[in-house]
């Protein structure tokens, strides 16, 4: 196929020097002129953080298989995806390297902040600072519900865009990929994006 064709010439060293997030961009747009579906530019999550996430050669050797599986992770826009690809890289290679787990978590963030019009997530030390994009939020961010939940754990900034920071107290991979994505879906299961009554 065309698609296996084009993105079997890029290399997993290629892939990482153009960053996930790009190759995700690259991948879309290609299926969708594949497709023959105008491309348009999507709103897009910028993931920033701190952690390892890639999939390594000693775990998938072949490049054309490992960029197969990095296409799969990248298309992925709901939950059953994640768990497709889970079950079918644990079929066919066995049981992941957490480079891998940290990659397929970051795909779950990033579907998941496009749900609530998180622009940019990136981490400085222990904290994890979510943007959110001011021209596709158009509720405020219900802060009380918030503060109630975390407590001095998160801090607000208002500013052109606002921004939220959470405090995760310890540099641990797993432990900032699961608090990332605990409290973006705590963000969604309560909707603490505020609702406006209409004058």
């Amino acid at each position: 196929m065309a698609l296996e064709v084009y993105f079997g010439e890029i290399q997993s060293g290629h892939l990482e020097q153009v960053g996930y997030d790009t190759y995700c961009n690259l991948l879309d747009e290609v299926i969708k002129e594949m497709k023959g579906i105008k491309w348009e530019e999507e709103e897009e999550v910028q993931i920033d953080l701190d952690v390892t996430s890639y999939i390594p050669d000693e775990y998938i050797p072949d490049s054309n298989q490992k960029i197969e599986i990095y296409q799969n992770i990248a298309l992925c826009a709901n939950e059953k995806d994640i768990q497709n690809v889970i079950d079918e890289v644990i079929d066919r290679f066995g049981n992941m390297p957490q480079e891998l787990e940290n990659l397929i978590d970051i795909a779950r963030i990033k579907y998941l902040s496009k749900q609530i019009h998180i622009e940019k997530i990136s981490t400085n030390g222990t904290f994890i600072v979510f943007t959110f994009n001011p021209n596709t939020l158009k509720e405020p961010i219900n802060i009380q519900k918030l503060v109630n939940q975390y407590g001095n754990k998160i801090k607000f900034s208002a500013g052109i865009k606002p921004k939220i920071t959470l405090d995760v107290k310890e540099k641990n991979e797993k432990k900032l990929l699961k608090d990332a994505t605990e409290f973006i879906k705590y963000l969604l299961k309560n909707k603490n994006i505020e609702h406006k009554e209409n004058n």
